[in-house]
């Protein structure tokens, strides 16, 4: 779910001074000036105090450190010819008698004027400074809103309502990104103040945004019924203007930019513009502005990069995450082919080896010999049996079809069932089972506990020695019945435990290694999808003294519900 992102505060617009401004700042100045004069003339500081004209030089500081160098210059010449006529003798002229009054009052204005210059340039590196801050601050949320979204569509309205909220000052009232979609065709992924849903492109702005995609140019979109002096019934018509060519701006518009990686375009911007005169004058709307070599459009085409990286970072996620969606396919699929044909020419050659033997008509086999072949016939069939299944069963997990039919059934029937049918292959083993008189039943599907318990029991026999021991119990602790199946062999590699149960997957390290080709790597991954079906959870640990135990849980339920299955 996309994360509400609140509004970015508007970067601010930098305009140029109007003739009210030089009103202003004339005003002060001369107001300024004038009230210091005032003040010396009154106490009569001058010539008490020689240098008394430098105080001056605190209006001047003052005026340049907020208003600009023009009213700093201003109040440094109104204070020169104000001291001069009222203050240096003779009074009420300009005249001055003495030479040294002359060089003071040169100097005063010399200091002031460079006082006012470099008190303006520190005013303008600062504000310098807090704008490149600013606009570094909002890269930076920028990067850190979008990288808190996983899917791209909530990183595009991102930056879409980034962009409207900080571009706003310089006639920006919408802010659109387009993608190429279905058949190449530009779609609205993202868009602010407007949903990306109610943005709906004229077949005009269409064939104009797959131009700008295919050549990479800026292009302004104009509507001639919003331009000034327009006759009522005007037919609107759309004007396209690339980025090369020079024409009066309208009213409004709409700004059509390539958003490019390297040498391919992967979208577009589109900016829906006022062309308000006041944002439109030197800075040409700090960055809206086509000139790319304008110091004062890089925040623009930065926060440009920015987007585009983004578009190009996730396709290639997705592309990366595709190509290793389709290796992990090629390593399923060879590791399935791999295991099921070896796993399916074993059993077959026995029984084949075996029905053989018994149609030979030279030989005369006696009664055992025939028990034998039958008997070996009967295992391997059931092991084709088994393998199928496992197949079967891992397609219906993956595929979510795995419905278990449930019973109540007491499972310790269950695990001596599976005992007694798999006696021909624990013959030489010591089976030891722990399982209470009092267990209480549990609800369970009988055929696939089945095939656990089998599952369980075959991986003690593939990957123990022979004549090794297995042990069996089951007890309930915290309201849930724990089944236990252990051996006494080499045990699973710390490295190994959690990887045991996911498909394909054997242990390649130690002896059980040396019997990897036994088993397809999906007995395991089988019983893992089987028990949780169940509600259940399925783990491995390591013995003391050597073996692993393979633990599964299975919830109780209400007894009394057995009268009711």
């Amino acid at each position: 779910m996309m994360k509400i992102q609140e509004h970015t505060p508007p970067l601010a617009v930098r305009k140029a001074p109007t003739w009210q401004d030089y009103v202003v700042d004339s005003g002060l100045a001369f107001v300024g000036a004038m009230l210091v004069t005032g003040i010396i003339y009154m106490l009569a500081l001058y010539p008490r105090i020689p240098n008394i004209s430098f105080v001056y030089l605190l209006v001047v500081l003052a005026l340049a450190s907020t208003r600009g160098l023009y009213p700093a210059v201003l109040a440094s010449f109104v204070a020169f010819l104000s001291f001069d006529f009222f203050l240096v003798q003779p009074l009420y002229t300009f005249t001055i008698n003495k030479v040294d009054e002359w060089l003071a009052l040169f100097v005063f204005l010399v200091v002031a004027i460079i006082t006012g210059q470099l008190t303006n340039a520190f005013r303008q590196r600062a504000q310098e400074a807090n704008r490149r801050e600013r606009e570094t601050r909002i890269l930076y949320e920028l990067v850190r809103a979008t990288n808190s979204e996983e899917d791209l569509p909530g990183q595009l309205a991102i930056v879409a309502r980034t962009a409207a909220d900080i571009f706003a000052p310089w006639g920006v009232t919408d802010c659109a990104i387009l993608l190429p979609g279905t058949g190449q065709r530009l779609e609205v992924e993202a868009s602010a103040p407007l949903p990306a849903e109610k943005v709906h492109l004229s077949a005009d702005e269409e064939a104009t945004a797959a131009w700008v995609l295919a050549h990479g140019q800026a292009v302004d979109f104009h509507d001639v019924a919003l331009a000034p002096g327009a006759s009522v019934g005007y037919a609107p018509r759309a004007i396209v203007r690339s980025s090369s060519a020079v024409a009066r701006p309208l009213r409004q518009f709409t700004r059509l930019l390539s958003l490019k990686a390297g040498h391919n375009a992967v979208g577009i911007l589109r900016l829906s513009i006022e062309d308000d005169p006041q944002h439109f004058t030197s800075e040409k709307g700090l960055g809206l502005d086509l000139d790319h070599s304008d110091p004062r459009t890089t925040f623009f085409w930065t926060f440009l990069d920015q987007a585009t990286s983004l578009i190009e970072r996730t396709r290639l996620r997705q592309e990366a995450l595709q190509v290793e969606l389709l290796r992990q396919t090629d390593a399923l699929r060879a590791a399935l082919l791999s295991s099921v044909s070896h796993d399916l020419r074993t059993p077959l050659s026995s029984i084949k080896a075996a029905a053989s033997s018994l149609l030979q008509e030279d030989v005369d086999w006696d009664e055992e010999a025939r028990h034998s072949f039958a008997l070996a016939i009967e295992q391997e069939a059931d092991r084709l049996n088994r393998l199928v299944a496992n197949l079967l069963d891992m397609s219906r997990i993956e595929g979510g079809a795995l419905k278990p039919e449930k019973e109540w059934y007491p499972l310790d029937e269950l695990i001596y069932s599976v005992l007694a049918r798999m006696q021909p292959r624990l013959q030489a083993r010591a089976v030891t089972t722990s399982l209470p008189d009092d267990l209480p039943p549990v609800e369970i599907d009988y055929l696939y506990m089945d095939q656990v318990v089998t599952n369980l029991i075959e991986n003690a026999i593939r990957y123990t020695p022979a004549g090794s021991p297995i042990e069996m119990g089951a007890e309930i602790k915290q309201g849930q019945m724990f089944v236990s199946i252990a051996d006494r062999g080499p045990g699973i590699p710390p490295a190994d435990m959690e990887r045991i149960f996911d498909k394909f997957y054997r242990v390649s390290a130690g002896p059980r290694g040396v019997a990897r080709s036994m088993g397809t790597g999906l007995g395991l991954a089988v019983c893992r999808g089987l028990i949780e079906a169940h509600g259940g959870r399925i783990w491995a640990e390591s013995r003391t003294g050597g073996g692993a135990v393979f633990r599964f849980t299975l919830p109780l339920g209400r007894t009394e519900g057995m009268q009711h299955a």
